[in-house]
């Protein structure tokens, strides 16, 4: 287990646990927070023992409750673009992670943690989990990707509504409206995770990385272009050992053995 004191990462049976632990203040981030969530990826990214990663948040009470917003008043237009960017990044770098990131969502996910739940590629909460994008009351806007996902996630017009009232959603409605894949009981949440994570571990990486590939790649191109670039990923896996490997243990009948190659 690493312990960057602000994010902690555990790794057992090719899972990635990242707990963003700043309890006291509800999770909240800020520069060092962000810092510390991306040195922690930048970490996984070369650890072959890592399969997928769980993204959640210390205690019972918030994911991320949002950005420290004592450290946001001071912005300038200038210092206020790097802000945004700045977490732009971190959260580019998730969306773009080689394997599934699943976000654990225990509580309250509110502006910049909603957004760090959008930029990851599965969403489950508690049953106590909160979501919102509340900074147009703040007079800002969501900075962090939360303008870009949220619609491409729920839909436009459920986006704009969002996004414009701040209002916030429920576990329950967020699993109505795709924001969620799964609600569980909040004692239960971690278990989901971790049920889901090694159902994600014990299939293809090359396969898993690829259909990500394709589909975030199909969301920012015309629908030829989407489908020129499935045909090239397909034709790639054929060439790998994972895909000779993964037919022969279905012919086989029994479980396969892939190596990532």
């Amino acid at each position: 287990m690493t312990d960057h004191l602000l994010v902690r990462t555990d790794v057992a049976e090719r899972v990635a646990t990242v707990t963003l632990h700043r309890p006291e203040k509800l999770n909240a981030l800020n520069r060092q927070v962000l810092d510390a969530l991306d040195a922690a990826f930048l970490a996984l990214e070369s650890r072959d023992d890592v399969a997928v990663v769980i993204v959640t948040g210390a205690g019972d009470r918030a994911f991320v409750a949002g950005a420290d917003i004592g450290a946001l008043v001071e912005m300038s237009p200038l210092s206020g673009k790097e802000v945004s960017a700045h977490g732009q990044a971190v959260f580019r770098r998730i969306e773009r992670f080689r394997c599934p990131v699943i976000a654990a969502v225990n509580g309250f996910a509110l502006g910049g943690g909603c957004e760090l739940a959008l930029a990851c590629h599965i969403r489950i909460a508690s049953a106590s989990a909160r979501f919102g994008l509340p900074e147009v009351g703040l007079g800002i806007i969501p900075g962090y990707g939360g303008t870009v996902r949220l619609a491409r996630i729920v839909g436009f017009g459920r986006a704009l509504e969002l996004t414009l009232t701040g209002a916030q959603v429920k576990a329950a409605e967020a699993e109505r409206i795709g924001l969620v894949t799964h609600v569980t009981e909040p004692e239960a949440l971690m278990e989901k995770a971790r049920e889901l994570a090694a159902t994600l571990a014990s299939k293809g990486p090359l396969a898993l990385s690829m259909a990500m590939e394709a589909i975030y790649h199909a969301a920012d191109v015309p629908t030829e272009e989407a489908l020129r670039h499935e045909a090239t990923l397909f034709g790639l896996l054929a060439a790998s050992d994972d895909m000779r490997e993964g037919m022969t243990a279905f012919l086989e009948k029994r479980k396969p053995d892939f190596r990532g190659e």
